[in-house]
């Protein structure tokens, strides 16, 4: 496991900076950490179960608060708050960005917006599901 040496919110510029201790240092947009939190409301329970996560572009980080000596858990401008970022989580989100925005620009297109045009403040999935829950406690 790979261990931060180093974590810096960096709120004008929407990025959270962090050093490891094998000398990799990362710079990851607020936006990616949002829309890949590793919290059930956005992976589902189960492959397949995914939420697609729009109108992120603008999303801040209002808390980052540590869990124990493995995750922080940030909390989101747009109240966002239950996913815990292990040290490993965000090696991976750092290491793999380039083909993370890929794969989450891919899955906007297929969701029917052009462009980047899914990352727009406010922007609503075209056939979003009525908000019914998953009949669990976040």
């Amino acid at each position: 496991m790979k261990n931060p040496t180093g974590l810096t919110v960096h709120s004008k510029s929407r990025i959270l900076e962090v050093a490891f201790d094998d000398g990799a240092s990362f710079n990851i947009p607020f936006e990616l950490l949002r829309v890949y939190s590793p919290s059930a409301e956005v992976k589902g329970h189960g492959p397949g179960q995914e939420i697609l996560q729009v109108g992120q572009r603008d999303v801040g980080i209002s808390a980052l608060d540590p869990v124990g000596n493995y995750a922080v858990k940030p909390t989101f401008t747009d109240g966002h708050n239950s996913g815990l970022f292990t040290w490993d989580y965000l090696y991976k989100l750092g290491a793999e960005q380039e083909q993370l925005w890929a794969d989450y620009l891919a899955r906007l297109h297929a969701a029917g917006f052009e462009g980047d045009s899914g990352r727009e403040p406010g922007t609503v999935l075209p056939s979003a599901p009525k908000a019914h829950g998953c009949g669990h406690k976040h």
